[in-house]
């Protein structure tokens, strides 16, 4: 076997594993005529049980001086209040169990991708990941929220709110109404196209060179991954201190 021939051998049986690399297929479930992607929803429930367990673990059993699960929670706390504060300043509370909900939850969607090893789960059709490497789970998120910007905004200044898409000018109405159109649209791009991005090219590296190569690039995943957990909960924390602004 000439050289030539043992090249084309190998980028057959690369051809063959890059095969094996799924994007857009998903576990169905079909509930009452509604069609669910199931692997997001066992992945996003398991984050979600997680987060609670961690929560129960850090209030359980709370002292005065704290260690443990109790010093992690509230070291947790202490950020994402750090996050709410700086968007909001004295105002932040109301909207700090949002803010600190949703950094949570993407942080651990985006984590759940980037370190567990779903790969070694099969299933019927479609592969556990990130959640957020589906466009249904960030589209949700960003209308999520544009609807507690929405809220804060009415909330605070009532029907007076929209007030804002006229000033300074009038002539500012359609680009004010575009704003809020675009805001959902860039938040959740954003993160769906970074997660897919990060998980394709572990799972090409890993496939083509599976032993050192790809230990980087899945280190760089998990940094980016807690980098656009917090990008997406400030970006949400600033729509929402600007909805209340002035008041």
């Amino acid at each position: 076997m000439n050289i030539l021939q043992s090249t084309n051998i190998i980028n057959l049986n690369s051809l063959i594993f890059l095969s094996d690399i799924e994007v857009g297929k998903h576990l169905y479930w079909e509930i009452n005529d509604i069609t669910f992607h199931g692997q997001v929803i066992l992945v996003s429930s398991f984050v979600i049980f997680l987060t609670l367990l961690f929560s129960f673990l850090g209030t359980s059993n709370k002292n005065m001086i704290p260690n443990g699960w109790q010093n992690f929670m509230e070291s947790v706390v202490e950020f994402v209040k750090e996050i709410a504060q700086n968007q909001l300043g004295k105002e932040y509370r109301p909207w700090l169990p949002f803010i600190g909900t949703l950094f949570l939850f993407v942080f651990g969607c985006n984590w759940a991708g980037a370190v567990i090893p779903w790969k070694l789960i099969k299933l019927s059709e479609g592969e556990f990941g990130a959640p957020t490497n589906d466009i249904n789970t960030t589209v949700a998120l960003a209308l999520l929220t544009s609807f507690m910007y929405f809220y804060a905004g009415l909330s605070t200044k009532g029907f007076g709110y929209f007030k804002r898409y006229i000033e300074p000018t009038p002539l500012l109405l359609p680009i004010n109404i575009l704003e809020d159109f675009t805001k959902p649209l860039s938040l959740s791009f954003r993160l769906f196209g970074n997660i897919l991005a990060d998980e394709l090219t572990v799972s090409v590296l890993a496939l083509l060179v599976p032993l050192i190569v790809p230990l980087p690039v899945m280190l760089l995943g998990v940094f980016a991954s807690s980098v656009q957990a917090l990008i997406f909960s400030t970006l949400a924390g600033a729509y929402i201190a600007e909805a209340v602004e002035g008041h």
